[in-house]
Parts: structure tokens; C-alpha cells; sequence
């Protein structure tokens, strides 16, 4: 069973950073991808970032580019997925969710409509 597990959201004035991580378990070995997304109020839920398994290519949002960095650590059977969030503006504050798919990539895992794996979400305030 696999279970996706965020932590790191809170406040943060404008212009600051913020870290948040993920620790995805019960992956069977194999070719996945795994990423952020997040909804703001009243919009639909967007991918922010992904990273495929293996390559370790990455996709990111135009809207975040330059400013967010994704990474992950495998450690046996989990991986630690995180992203670094720098110069944070008031339109990223949203629920992020880190999310998950087998058999994909960063790009189309971003994109996707039917993700099969989500994480509980956790809270991104950025104002001052």
C-alpha cells in the first residue's frame, strides 16, 4: 500500500523560503514519477513540480521556475521527495500535495488528470 506522507508548509512573509518534504512508501521497484501539486482557494489543482524515477528528469511549472527546486532520496523502499521553495510570493500560498504515479513521467505526471497516489496536503501561507 502506498502511503505519501508531507510535512514542512507554514507562514512565510514574501520574498522568504520555505522546505517541504514527503516521505512516500510502499513502492514496489520500478519506473514512476512523483511530484507537487497544490490548489489555491477557489482554483483547480495544479502540478507545480515532478521528477521521474531513475532519469531523474524534472518539470516544473512556468510559474515557479527559477524559483522552486525538486529532489528525492531513495532509501530502500522510500522515497524522500523534496522541494525547495525560494522567493515565495503571496499567489503561492495553496495546499501542496505531494502525489504519485507508477509507470510515468515528471511531465506527464504533472499534467495528469486520474493521479492514483495523494498525500494528506499541507498549508503554504506566504503574506506579511
Amino acid at each position: 500500500q502506498v502511503q505519501l506522507v508531507e510535512s514542512g508548509g507554514g507562514l512565510v512573509q514574501p520574498g522568504g523560503s520555505l522546505r517541504l518534504s514527503c516521505a512516500a512508501s510502499g513502492f514496489t521497484l520500478g519506473y514512476y514519477a512523483i511530484g507537487w501539486f497544490r490548489q489555491a482557494p477557489g482554483k483547480e489543482r495544479e502540478g507545480v513540480s515532478c521528477i521521474s524515477s531513475g532519469s531523474g528528469r524534472t518539470y516544473y511549472a512556468d510559474s515557479v521556475k527559477g524559483r522552486f527546486t525538486i529532489s528525492r532520496d531513495n532509501l530502500k523502499n522510500t522515497v524522500y521527495l523534496q522541494m525547495q521553495m525560494n522567493s515565495l510570493k503571496p499567489e503561492d500560498t495553496a495546499v501542496y500535495y505531494c502525489a504519485a504515479a507508477p509507470g510515468t513521467t515528471a511531465q506527464t505526471l504533472c499534467s495528469m488528470a486520474g493521479v492514483p497516489y495523494w498525500g494528506q496536503g499541507t498549508q503554504v501561507t506566504v503574506s506579511s
